[in-house]
């Protein structure tokens, strides 16, 4: 069975400033997977900057963008990504939706992206940021994602972008078997990128390189 291809994007040719991140940045520092570097190639990562910002879109490291939040450095985006291992046919879940840049980066890659962010002004600005660009295989939902989100479950993959102290319940019920979940997991001052794929009812469990995040909030975020 041929493997069903996520629907086309329409961008303008990456600008010089896109491609150097993409060298510098992502290759120089190990990043591998081709899909992943097209991906990050593709996404006007400027779009999702507010824009008074935009000049410093695609500098070396991570930036806020308001609500006391903040978009990824581009490598750590790319690395969580890449350890995702996502497919075409695969259905996503993004706890932790920001400025919706590294959903778009998902969307690049899957059939569907579910990303949920609890600060519903990041989120509706998110989902109109997507929209305008055109990814409309992208639901953004306002709600606690340290729950995840039931109703599209099961998932293939689910990338945590905020700091969580443990893997969430939520995540390895609705997580498919053979699924991974790659979350940044420790305290709020340092975490682990972590990488937990599902087989039966376990998690195997390997640790990555060490991050810093925001933390996440909710239910079964950091405790406040």
């Amino acid at each position: 069975m041929e493997r069903e291809s996520p629907p086309e994007k329409h961008h303008a040719a990456p600008d010089p400033e896109r491609r150097e991140m993409v060298e510098r940045q992502l290759i120089r520092r190990g990043i591998r997977d081709v899909a992943v570097l097209k991906a990050m190639a593709a996404v006007p990562r400027e779009e999702f900057f507010p824009p008074q910002s935009r000049a410093d879109a695609y500098s070396d490291g991570a930036f806020p963008i308001g609500s006391g939040q903040t978009i990824s450095q581009p490598y750590m985006v790319a690395r969580m990504v890449e350890l995702l291992e996502v497919r075409p046919e695969h259905r996503v879940l993004e706890v932790g939706a920001g400025s919706g840049y590294q959903a778009a980066v998902l969307a690049e890659l899957a059939r569907e992206v579910y990303a949920v962010e609890l600060i519903e002004e990041l989120g509706l600005r998110a989902q109109r940021t997507l929209a305008r660009l055109g990814y409309s295989n992208v639901e953004v939902v306002i709600g606690d994602g340290s729950l995840g989100h039931e109703a599209a479950a099961p998932y293939d993959g689910i990338i945590v972008a905020a700091a969580a102290p443990e893997i969430a319940p939520a995540w390895k019920e609705q997580l498919a078997d053979g699924g991974r979940i790659v979350a940044p997991i420790g305290d709020m001052r340092m975490q682990t990128c972590t990488v937990a794929q599902k087989q039966g009812e376990e998690l195997v469990v390997t640790a990555d390189i060490g991050c810093v995040f925001v933390p996440l909030r909710g239910r079964y975020g950091q405790p406040e």
